[in-house]
């Protein structure tokens, strides 16, 4: 008999944790209550139009599709909540200036992010549309380390970036797409070598600025190097003023500032961060600004988030205990 058998990186969640994670959710969701933000309640599945446009598009191989009997049309199962939001603000709350949104839902992947981890994630986060510049990045920034405080999650690493400063650089160099790809690549794995080869014929300026780019990692110290290392290039320097923005407003936060940390690159826009504790090898909460997430719902506008599994969030602090 294997009928109680559950598919691979599928599984139940029983007590405490299953508490835990309720326990969890209700913080979090008060909190984001408290600050304004209005809770939404997406559907598990849409047509795959809507689910794998914009940010979605990183999510095709994760996505489950499957035929809808009353149409005919390809739909997905969704496996991330942030282009359901994109289309709420861009279509059923376009009339507002500025949208403050969070929700609390299952996602499910075809495949699992990494040794161990659920398919079916239980996401929960919280997005700001319709306001630029960094402010609007430090309030997200802020809500996500306090809903970790409420979660009893308090020693963090905070990694944080900007896409801005590589995006600037491949751009003045006229990178091909194909280069561009693999650079982005020896980056994410601060491959020095690789990048020094496939910089080999640009001017050198540009070769040395993108040689610094892994070595740019460190305290607030990294972001007055970067000013005196990089070319003196505007979208550069808009990015640095970003992040010395996000600094000083993170009062008693250590953060440690990595201009060659690319994640999400195909659909980030600006700031880049990450939030880590001790015992766990991947992060607990993520997000970054992605302005362009409500294009193709025919409503571009700044937007910047957050989100997390409150399940790694559920085992991260079991783990404290």
């Amino acid at each position: 008999m294997t009928a109680w058998l559950l598919p691979e990186n599928v599984e139940d969640v029983l007590p405490p944790q299953a508490w835990r994670m309720e326990d969890m959710r209700r913080a979090l969701l008060d909190l984001f209550r408290s600050r304004g933000y209005q809770l939404v309640i997406p559907p598990l599945m849409e047509y795959v139009e809507s689910l794998l446009t914009g940010v979605g598009a990183d999510l095709d191989l994760k996505t489950f599709k499957l035929v809808d009997q009353m149409t005919g049309r390809l739909m997905g199962v969704r496996a991330d909540i942030t282009p359901q939001v994109a289309r709420i603000d861009a279509h059923l709350l376009a009339a507002n200036a500025v949208n403050r949104l969070c929700y609390a839902g299952s996602v499910l992947h075809t495949q699992s992010d990494g040794f161990h981890r659920s398919r079916e994630p239980i996401q929960i986060g919280a997005e700001l549309y319709g306001e630029a510049g960094a402010d609007a990045d430090l309030e997200i920034l802020t809500l996500m380390l306090h809903g970790l405080a409420a979660c009893g999650v308090e020693a963090l690493q905070l990694d944080v970036g900007h896409v801005g400063v590589y995006r600037a650089l491949a751009q003045e160099a006229g990178l091909s797409g194909e280069i561009e790809h693999q650079l982005f690549g020896a980056l994410q794995a601060k491959d020095g070598s690789a990048v020094a080869v496939l910089t080999a014929g640009l001017p050198a300026v540009l070769r040395e600025a993108f040689a610094a780019l892994p070595q740019l990692y460190g305290d607030r110290g990294v972001l007055a190097e970067a000013r005196a290392r990089l070319p003196q290039l505007e979208a550069i320097a808009a990015a640095l003023d970003t992040l010395e923005t996000l600094d000083r407003g993170l009062s008693g936060v250590e953060a440690a500032y990595d201009l060659a940390e690319l994640r999400g690159y195909g659909y980030h826009s600006g700031v880049v961060f990450a939030a880590y504790t001790s015992g766990r090898s991947h992060a607990i909460a993520q997000g970054g600004r992605y302005d362009e997430v409500g294009r193709v719902f025919g409503r571009a506008r700044p937007a910047t988030g957050f989100s997390l599994d409150l399940r790694e969030l559920a085992i991260a602090g079991a783990d404290k205990q």
